[in-house]
């Protein structure tokens, strides 16, 4: 019936923030005392929240379709024919506390298991770097002499 308006509301209130979170973010550099400047290269949580983003509009982008497919959202007011009777929309409005928040939290998690497993690929590439980075820079006692 509605399902589908608690992924597009979670998702109107993510795009919000990484938007917010992207401006904050832009202009992240680290500054040295030397005067020079480096841009830090992991990706940026902005970015994460922004398949967060893709994920919740897509998929309730298929939902939104597919009610409309089976006649439950229509071309006039009130869009959902749910709504049209008090007896409907108390359904409906389960419908979306239990489907519609299952699902929301469902796609939540995927995410964040997403970013944990992003963030733990980068953290190993950094600790990789910087091994390959030191072992370069050793050298051994018989090329001292």
């Amino acid at each position: 019936m509605a399902c589908f308006l608690v992924p597009t509301a979670e998702a109107i209130v993510t795009t919000i923030a990484a938007k917010v979170m992207a401006k904050k973010e832009k202009n992240m550099e680290i500054h040295h005392e030397g005067g020079s400047s480096e841009i830090i290269e992991k990706s940026r949580f902005s970015r994460k929240l922004g398949w967060l983003n893709n994920m919740l509009w897509g998929g309730s982008a298929l939902l939104a379709l597919e009610h409309v497919w089976h006649g439950e959202v229509v071309p006039w007011f009130p869009f959902l024919t749910a709504a049209t009777d008090a007896a409907d929309r108390a359904e409906m409005l389960h419908e979306m506390a239990t489907v519609g928040v299952t699902m929301a939290l469902l796609v939540t998690t995927a995410w964040a298991i997403m970013v944990l497993v992003s963030t733990h690929l980068e953290k190993s590439a950094a600790k990789e770097a910087k091994i390959d980075t030191a072992e370069k820079a050793v050298v051994p006692v018989s090329e001292k002499e």
